[in-house]
């Protein structure tokens, strides 16, 4: 819903949503503070120019949502969102920075958002909603569990799953690692494709296979992976393509490179069509 002059309406919650912001520089903090100023419901708690001073300000204050700057001196801001998402009620993390480089990293510890410097008012309004949302939806079954998810995606050193977090507008779904038939690279986002449906999951496919068990799933592609279980038929298209269609009906590209260890896979269990 917009008002007339375009900004983004949203429905206030019943207390202000909390927040600090988190900038070595001063006018990165100014800026960002004006801007959410302009929002009703949303209540400045401090303002900080360290992870230190924010680890502090959090320690005497808990808050809904962080704004916080990644590129900072001593202490990166990716370091001190790892630390507040293994919390047992971390808050929300906006990113704000000026380098899009970053962009992959802030997936990858589940930010909420991420914001890239001057702020534009439309897209600071379209990051309020969704925080507000993912708020109000604390309060249902499934959120801590969820959060715990998130924080274990960011250790280098992480057990195979059994379940994934996926996070959309307003909800996190759980969904299980035994109805994915096979994943594919979409940008920063990797689709999720179950019997039914497919599933938008946002972190890099090479972070997400690393969750995934080996003699399980097979990558077949650098943007593919898919469920041994699911290999059906392997084609040779001619110069060096491939084509592998799977029991639930997909066709998709195989990389040479990949194609000795899938026929082995498939040799091993599965009939292999040769050119």
């Amino acid at each position: 819903m917009q008002a007339p002059s375009g900004r983004l309406l949203y429905s206030l919650p019943m207390e202000p949503i909390s927040y600090i912001i988190v900038d070595d520089e001063a006018p990165g903090r100014v800026n960002l503070r004006y801007a959410l100023a302009a929002h009703p419901g949303w209540q400045l708690a401090a303002e900080c120019d360290s992870a230190a001073a924010a680890r502090h300000a959090l320690a005497q204050q808990p808050v809904d949502v962080v704004f916080l700057d990644i590129q900072m001196p001593k202490e990166s801001g990716l370091t001190l969102a790892q630390e507040l998402g293994r919390l047992a009620a971390p808050p929300l993390i906006v990113f704000v920075t000026a380098y899009n480089v970053h962009a992959v990293d802030a997936f990858e510890v589940h930010a909420l958002d991420y914001l890239l410097k001057p702020i534009d008012d439309q897209r600071l309004a379209q990051t309020l909603v969704r925080a507000a949302a993912m708020l109000a939806y604390r309060s249902s079954d499934g959120y801590r569990d969820a959060l715990r998810d998130y924080a274990a995606a960011t250790h280098t050193h992480t057990q195979y799953a059994d379940t994934l977090s996926v996070r959309s507008v307003g909800q996190i779904e759980k969904i299980r690692i035994t109805d994915i038939l096979w994943l594919q690279s979409a940008g920063n986002y990797v689709e999720l494709h179950l019997a039914e449906r497919t599933v938008l999951h946002r972190v890099p496919l090479s972070r997400l296979e690393q969750r995934l068990q080996p003699d399980v799933f097979l990558r077949v592609h650098r943007t593919t992976i898919v469920r041994r279980g699911q290999l059906q038929r392997l084609s040779s298209l001619g110069a060096g393509r491939y084509l592998l269609a799977l029991s639930c009906g997909a066709q998709l590209t195989v990389s040479e490179r990949h194609v000795p260890e899938l026929k082995a896979c498939m040799q091993s269990g599965f009939a292999s069509e040769r050119a």
